[in-house]
């Protein structure tokens, strides 16, 4: 059956309205947050490439979301796989006053939030393909991938008629359908185009972690819209439980990662403290309307330290997972997605009870079910795409370019200029100064 519009201006909520807008600012600054998270995990010579990866899906999802994405997975449902709405098509058919079915708010607002959620989820998948890849190819991907995967399994998951919400998988903002989908992506297209040159071989450090906390800390704000925001109002405190949750699981997530980092490798590090805390972002979006405050403790202890584990994987199994995309990404919205079989406590978004509280494993079976199926698709379907662009325009850079500077090849910038820190005649007589002075010193 469609998702309705109803011409009901009398039924409008000013305060949900206002809310779901406001989170839908919330969710896009996430995308810039991304790009500093990202940026700053990057070798110098990557940063500019890492940043516009991310900023190029703000314009391409953006267009996509408005001509005919938002129909693909929100409109009248085609066989419980794909949506289609004509009056969808390029927002025509949608009149300002137009309230979305079964809500408070207008079409358009509820649009938009969704909109930020397809402009992210591609950009999660660039972190793991940092330093290799041709702007223009992964222009063309973000095309592909949106129109062939994320819009479909968005009408799966979310869409009225989607099999996922048919079958009553939950993924109250985006476990499956973002993280899982991002995660999966991103290995399937890192099996194709390979390794970075002298991965395993040279250091591949972080260049700036003040960066890294930058941009942890922008996500973790914008988070708040990402999840509270996607229960579309506040009429029932389900919104404000999941604002409380997505708080707590994130803070147990960090501090266990920090816990395990310790314990493994004998230090507390910045870069442990900004994953760990993605990580329980992760693993509470999908979960953190159906469990308890205690519950996402439990969720994120267990995702701080089973992703933090997972990182390490890539370099047991030899994919060049970039920036840990499937380690946080893929393995925190498994994770979280999995939980809700054991931890639903039926008092928050729905009735529904996980083994932990009586409910037996039938829910369980249903995560897994939607979990499997979304890894499944999104790996295959990422990897045909990725192989294609490879056969066709080249995915990868040439190896050169690659050593010699990414930003430079496919920017013709870089992301510090350090030509003003010397040259001139007053800066070239203070090494001779400097030189004999210390000269001096060690002589004394």
């Amino acid at each position: 059956m469609a998702p309705a519009i109803t011409l009901a201006a009398d039924k409008l909520s000013v305060a949900n309205t206002g809310f779901m807008l406001i989170c839908s600012a919330l969710v896009l600054i996430m995308t810039p947050g991304l790009a500093f998270f990202y940026g700053g995990m990057v070798r110098v010579k990557s940063t500019l490439n890492m940043l516009m990866m991310s900023f190029i899906s703000m314009g391409i999802v953006t267009i996509l979301w408005v001509l005919y994405g938002f129909s693909m997975a929100f409109g009248t449902d085609h066989g419980s796989l794909i949506g289609w709405e004509s009056d969808f098509v390029g927002w025509a058919g949608i009149d300002k006053a137009d309230i979305w079915s079964g809500y408070t708010i207008p079409v358009f607002a509820f649009a938009v939030f969704q909109m930020m959620f397809a402009i992210i989820t591609p950009a999660l998948i660039s972190g793991a393909i940092a330093d290799r890849v041709k702007f223009s190819a992964w222009s063309i991907f973000v095309v592909l991938w949106a129109t062939v995967v994320y819009f479909p399994v968005a009408h799966w998951v979310w869409g009225t008629g989607g099999w996922a919400f048919d079958l009553g998988v939950i993924d109250f903002a985006g476990g499956t359908a973002v993280h899982i989908n991002a995660g999966a992506a991103a290995l399937g297209v890192i099996l194709v185009i390979g390794k970075r040159v002298g991965f395993k071989k040279d250091p591949m450090r972080p260049h700036s972690l003040p960066l890294v906390m930058l941009g942890a800390g922008l996500l973790w704000f914008g988070w708040f819209g990402f999840n509270a925001g996607s229960w579309l109002g506040n009429d029932d405190g389900v919104g404000s439980l999941m604002f409380v949750n997505t708080q707590i699981a994130t803070a147990a997530a960090m501090l266990a990662w920090l816990v395990y980092e310790k314990i493994r490798h004998g230090a507390f590090t910045t870069l442990g403290a900004a994953s760990g805390a993605v990580a329980g972002l992760v693993a509470i979006t999908p979960s953190g309307g159906a469990v308890t405050p205690i519950g996402a403790i439990a969720v994120g202890a267990v995702a701080g330290v089973l992703c933090a584990m997972a990182v390490g994987l890539k370099y047991k199994f030899g994919y060049d997972d970039s920036l840990d995309v499937v380690g946080v990404h893929m393995v925190g919205g498994v994770i979280g997605s999995l939980l809700i079989g054991f931890f639903a406590s039926g008092k928050g978004q729905s009735d529904v009870k996980g083994l932990f509280y009586g409910g037996g494993l039938d829910q369980f079976w249903k995560q897994c079910a939607g979990v499997f199926a979304v890894l499944a698709y999104s790996l295959i379907a990422s990897a045909v795409l990725a192989f294609l662009l490879d056969k066709t325009i080249g995915m990868r850079v040439d190896e050169d370019e690659e050593i010699s500077g990414i930003d430079q090849a496919e920017h013709a910038e870089t992301a510090y200029d350090f030509s003003g820190a010397g040259g001139g005649a007053a800066r070239a007589a203070a090494p001779t100064a400097v030189g004999s002075a210390s000269s001096k010193k060690v002589d004394a």
